[in-house]
C-alpha cells in the first residue's frame, strides 16, 4: 500500500485524549474513521466529519494509518489481534500506537504486525487533553526514523513528533516523562504543604515562585489546580499509577532502583486504594493532606 496524500486513517480509541486527537486530524482534511469500546464517546466526533465504525476490523478496513490510544497494553493486544484490526489491515498500512503501554509490549506488537507486512510505531504523547485538543502534543516515537518522516502530515496537526529511536524507546520516553510528571505533582503538593502549614497561602507562594528555577509546566497547571482545589479527571490518578507501576517493573528489569520513583509510587497506590483513581492526579496533594491529618492524629 503506498501512503500519499489520499490515506485514510482509522482512530481507534476516543476517549479523553483519543477524541481530541481524532477530531484535530479531522478537522486537517484527514478521512477518519473512529471506534471506541464505549460507542458513545466515539458517536461524539460524527458531526466533526468522523466515520462511525462497529468493530475495530471495520475501522481498521482500507486505512492507511490506524492510530490507538487504549488503556493499556492488554487492550492494544485485544483490539489488534484478538477482535481482529490487525487481520483486517492491508500490507503496508501503518499502527500508531499513541497508548501508553511497556515497552516490550510495544516491540512485541511491532513484531507480530511485522509478519502480516504492516509497519508499526510506538508513539505516545504528554501534554494532557489540553495539548490534545490544542494541537500542542510532545510526540515520542520509537521505531523507523524514516517512517516518522514520511508520516510528518499526520503528526502535524497533533504536535510536534521527535524520533527517540528504535521500536520502544517510544513507551521508553513516555516512562521518563511519567516519572518527572509524577515527582513533580508529589514535589509541588509537599511544597504547598510546608508553606501553608508554616502560616503561608498556597496561592501566593505559587506565585512568587513562578519564573525561578522551580517554574514547569507543573507548577503551571497542576499547581494551580491545587491552589483552586479543583482537581477534575482530567488525568486520572489511576492511569497515572499504572504508568508508574510500569516504570518501576521496566527498572527491575534493566537492574535499577529507582527511589523517587518508588515513593511516590507508594504514594498514588494508597491514593487509588482509597478512591482517588479517577481524580486528576494533581489530587495527590489530598493524599498527602490526609497522610498529615493521620499522623498528627497518632
Amino acid at each position: 500500500m503506498t501512503i500519499g496524500k489520499s490515506r485514510s486513517i482509522a482512530f481507534l480509541g476516543t476517549g479523553l485524549m483519543g477524541a481530541p486527537m481524532a477530531r484535530m486530524l479531522l478537522q486537517s482534511g484527514f478521512a477518519v474513521t473512529v471506534w471506541n469500546r464505549n460507542r458513545e464517546k466515539a458517536e461524539g466526533l460524527v458531526p466533526d466529519g468522523a466515520v462511525l465504525a462497529d468493530t475495530p476490523a471495520a475501522a481498521v478496513k482500507g486505512a492507511s494509518v490506524v492510530f490507538t490510544m487504549l488503556t493499556d497494553g492488554k487492550a492494544v493486544e485485544d483490539v489488534l489481534f484478538t477482535q481482529g484490526a490487525a487481520e483486517a489491515l492491508d500490507a503496508g498500512a501503518v499502527v500508531i500506537d499513541s497508548s501508553s503501554i511497556t515497552p516490550d509490549a510495544a516491540r512485541q506488537h511491532a513484531s507480530k504486525l511485522a509478519g502480516r507486512g504492516i509497519r508499526h510505531l510506538d508513539a505516545p504523547v504528554s501534554g494532557g487533553v489540553l495539548g490534545a485538543a490544542a494541537g500542542t502534543l510532545a510526540i515520542m516515537a520509537g521505531g523507523d526514523g524514516a517512517l516518522v518522516e514520511e508520516l510528518a502530515d499526520v503528526f502535524a496537526p497533533l504536535g510536534r513528533v521527535t524520533h527517540v529511536g528504535p521500536s520502544g524507546c517510544g513507551q521508553l520516553a513516555k516512562l521518563g516523562n511519567q516519572q518527572i510528571v509524577a515527582i513533580t505533582i508529589g514535589a509541588v503538593a509537599e511544597a504547598m504543604l510546608l508553606f501553608e502549614a508554616g502560616g503561608g497561602s498556597r496561592e501566593a507562594f505559587r506565585r512568587a515562585i513562578r519564573g525561578g528555577f522551580a517554574e514547569s509546566r507543573i507548577l503551571d497547571v497542576h499547581g494551580q489546580r491545587m491552589v483552586n482545589r479543583d482537581f477534575g479527571t482530567a488525568g486520572p490518578s489511576k492511569l497515572q499509577l499504572k504508568d508508574l507501576n510500569n516504570i518501576v517493573a521496566t527498572a527491575e528489569g534493566l537492574a535499577l532502583t529507582l527511589p523517587l520513583t518508588e515513593a511516590v509510587r507508594a504514594e498514588f497506590a494508597e491514593f487509588v486504594e482509597h478512591g482517588g483513581g479517577e481524580t486528576d492526579h494533581s489530587g495527590l496533594l489530598l493524599q498527602l493532606e490526609e497522610k498529615n491529618r493521620r499522623s498528627s492524629k497518632g
